[in-house]
C-alpha cells in the first residue's frame, strides 16, 4: 500500500516545499497538491517538481470546466517532464458552487465531459492530431461566429510518457462506474471501509466489467485524516467543520453529494439533521451534530494499534493507497507523524 499526503490548501509555496522535501526522505510515496479556489495547483506542482527526485506529484483536482482538454494535457505534459516522469493528472467536476460561482462557467454534462477530456488528453500525449469538430465535449461555437480556419494540430513536443496516470475524483454511482472502466485511479471525497461496498461496490464492478486490461489494476486513493494519539476524542473536534461544510453545505437540500453519500455509509438521520442546521445558518450546532462515530468511519484517529486496524480495514476494502490529512499543525510535526505512520503501514 502506497503512503501519500494531501497538501494544505493555504499553505505558503517555499514551506510547503521544505516539507515535502522532508516527507520524501520520511518515506512518504506521494504528495497530492490540492485545487478549489485556493492558488492554482500547477505553479505549486512544478515548484515540488524542482525540490524532490523520488516522490510522486498528483494534482488533486484539477477541475474539468476551467481548462480546455488540450491546455489539461498539455499542464499534465509539462508537469510529468519537469518532474521526470513521476506526475499524476488528477481530475474531477468540482460542483456548481466552485465551477459556476467562483469560475462563471456551466457546469454541464460532467460525465461526457470527463470521458472525453481523458480521451483527448491521451491523444494529445501519443501526439496525435486533435481538432475541433463540435462534439459534445466541447461547446459549439454560436452560429455564425468562429473563423473557419481550425486545423489539426499535434503536440510539438515528445512527452516523457504517453499514458501519464490519471486519478478522477468521484463519488456518484455513474461517475465512479465511469472512472473504473476509464481511468487508473479513483479519489473518493470520503471512504469508510465499512460502507463503501455498500455505497460503491455494484458501480465499481459495472465499471471494471468495462475496462480496458492495459490500465492495470484500478487505484484506490482514499484520503482519511490522520492523527496517532492515545486520545482520539481530542482529535475528532477538527474533523467535524469539515463534515458539516461538506454534508450540510456543499449543495442545496435534495442536492448535496455529501449528504447522499453519508445516507449511504448509514448514517442518513444525522446527515438529515447536519444538513438542516447548516442551511438554517447554524453552523455552530450543524458541527456539534456529527458524531464521533461519523468521524470514525473515515478517519485514521488512535493510538498505533488502533490505526493498524485500521489501515488493515481500509485495505481489505479495496484501499491500494492512502494519501491522508494530517491534523499535525506544524511542519515538524506532519514530517513526524508521516514516519511514524509510513512504519505502521509498512
Amino acid at each position: 500500500m502506497r503512503v501519500g499526503m494531501m497538501l494544505n490548501y493555504a499553505g505558503g509555496f517555499r514551506e510547503a516545499a521544505d516539507e515535502v522535501a522532508r516527507l520524501e526522505e520520511a518515506g512518504v510515496d506521494l504528495v497530492v497538491v490540492p485545487e478549489a479556489y485556493s492558488f492554482d495547483a500547477v505553479s505549486q506542482l512544478g515548484f515540488l517538481a524542482a525540490r524532490t527526485s523520488r516522490m510522486e506529484l498528483a494534482s488533486g483536482i484539477l477541475q474539468t470546466y476551467t481548462r480546455t482538454p488540450t491546455l489539461t494535457a498539455m499542464t499534465a505534459a509539462g508537469l510529468d517532464f519537469v518532474s521526470d516522469g513521476r506526475f499524476t493528472l488528477g481530475l474531477g467536476a468540482s460542483g456548481p458552487q466552485v465551477v459556476e460561482g467562483f469560475h462563471g462557467v456551466p457546469y454541464d454534462a460532467p460525465l461526457t465531459r470527463m470521458r472525453e477530456i481523458i480521451e483527448i488528453c491521451r491523444m494529445v500525449w501519443r501526439r496525435e492530431p486533435v481538432v475541433y469538430e463540435g462534439r459534445k465535449y466541447r461547446i459549439p461555437l454560436p452560429e455564425g461566429e468562429g473563423t473557419g480556419l481550425g486545423k489539426p494540430l499535434k503536440l510539438i513536443n515528445r512527452p516523457v510518457r504517453e499514458r501519464i496516470p490519471i486519478i478522477v475524483a468521484a463519488l456518484g454511482p455513474k461517475s465512479v462506474a465511469q472512472t473504473a472502466e476509464l481511468a487508473e485511479g479513483w479519489q473518493p471525497m470520503f471512504f469508510s471501509p465499512e460502507g463503501a461496498d455498500a455505497v460503491w461496490g455494484g458501480p465499481l464492478a459495472a465499471g471494471l466489467a468495462k475496462r480496458d486490461p492495459s490500465l492495470g489494476p484500478l487505484d484506490v486513493i482514499a484520503a482519511p485524516p490522520l492523527a496517532i494519539t492515545d486520545a482520539p476524542e481530542r482529535a475528532y473536534p477538527f474533523v467535524k467543520p469539515t463534515l458539516a461544510l461538506y454534508i450540510g453545505g456543499m449543495g442545496a437540500r435534495g442536492k448535496n453529494f455529501y449528504h447522499e453519500l453519508f445516507t449511504g455509509f448509514g448514517y442518513g438521520a444525522e446527515a438529515d439533521r447536519i444538513q438542516d442546521l447548516y442551511l438554517d445558518g447554524r453552523k455552530d450546532e450543524a458541527i456539534a451534530a456529527v458524531t464521533d462515530e461519523m468521524v470514525r468511519a473515515v478517519s485514521l484517529i488512535g493510538p498505533p494499534a488502533e490505526i493498524a486496524d485500521r489501515v488493515a480495514a481500509f485495505r481489505e476494502a479495496g484501499v491500494t493507497t492512502l494519501a491522508v490529512t494530517t491534523l499535525a499543525q506544524t511542519g515538524e510535526e506532519r514530517v513526524r507523524l508521516m514516519s511514524a505512520f509510513r512504519e505502521i503501514v509498512g
